[in-house]
């Protein structure tokens, strides 16, 4: 198989079981100075839902991010099987590095059940063959700093393709100021098997990925700006199914920024206009 961005992804989801309850994941071999807090949420994702059987799905998840991860070296997942009911399971996970806790987790898992059905409206955006590749827009750029460049140029899982721009500049990493709301379409560059806990991983590594630069866009700023930006906290709900390698619309706002933290809320569609899951996410957004 043709080594891609998503099969190396795919590679790291696939974790090291050396116990029961323990787990190893490594990170990819990237000149990062720590981990992508999307991997530590979807290896932590991955080692609860191997101690809980296909039948329970996880419906939701709720993390913190204790400290910066040293991509040099593997984390080791701890899984404590906290609850098994009658119809919901509840795990909770300890990332470790250096026997340091870096990153804690708590996930609940349900039975399939039929019940009430509301949802949201999905905003009206164009479709996403009628957008081009994030990616492939800030290339194009030619002020765009080196730094940013680079890292703009990496080899990704997902495509992103941005309903409203990323009004990125060249040089400063900062942008013209506008609400705090974004819309992007996204799926991983390539297909995917049918087992849905992949795709619940998958969309909780990405879901990381835009959610709290939305706190930036009132103030001008990106993580690209002179800040200091880190996630805190981070819940996730799966509200119906998904395929991470279809289209979906990550709808996002941040409706407060205030102590050096920003909030942000994100609602993932399918494009059929079903709403599949919520995300919510406070992140430090320091000016330096």
């Amino acid at each position: 198989m043709l080594e891609t961005a998503l099969t190396r992804l795919l590679a790291l989801l696939d974790l090291e079981m050396i116990d029961e309850n323990v787990f190893v994941g490594l990170s990819p071999d990237e000149s990062v100075q720590r981990v992508f807090g999307g991997q530590v949420l979807a290896q932590a994702l991955v080692a609860a839902m191997r101690t809980v059987g296909p039948a329970r799905p996880c419906h939701s998840f709720h993390a913190y991010f204790l400290r910066p991860g040293d991509p040099k070296i593997p984390i080791q997942y701890r899984v404590d099987r906290s609850r098994d009911g009658g119809s919901f399971s509840v795990r909770r996970v300890v990332a470790a590095q250096r026997d340091a806790q870096i990153f804690i987790l708590a996930a609940s898992f349900q039975k399939e059940e039929d019940g009430f059905e509301h949802q949201s409206s999905m905003p009206l955006v164009p479709d996403p063959e009628s957008l081009e590749d994030e990616q492939q827009v800030l290339l194009r750029d030619p002020d765009l700093r080196p730094d940013i460049r680079k890292w703009v140029a990496r080899e990704r899982p997902f495509e992103i393709r941005s309903v409203l721009g990323s009004g990125l500049l060249g040089n400063s990493g900062d942008r013209p100021a506008r609400p705090a709301v974004d819309h992007i379409w996204l799926k991983t560059r390539g297909a995917v098997s049918d087992d849905g806990d992949i795709h619940r991983a998958l969309l909780a590594y990405v879901s990381d990925m835009s959610l709290l630069d939305t706190a930036f866009l009132p103030h001008g700023k990106s993580i690209f700006s002179d800040m200091q930006v880190a996630s805190l906290d981070h819940a996730m709900w799966f509200h119906r199914p998904f395929r991470a390698d279809d289209w979906l619309l990550y709808a996002q706002d941040s409706p407060s920024a205030s102590g050096a933290r920003g909030f942000s809320r994100g609602a993932l569609y399918r494009r059929d206009g079903t709403l599949v899951a919520s995300v919510a996410q406070e992140g430090l957004i320091r000016p330096r």
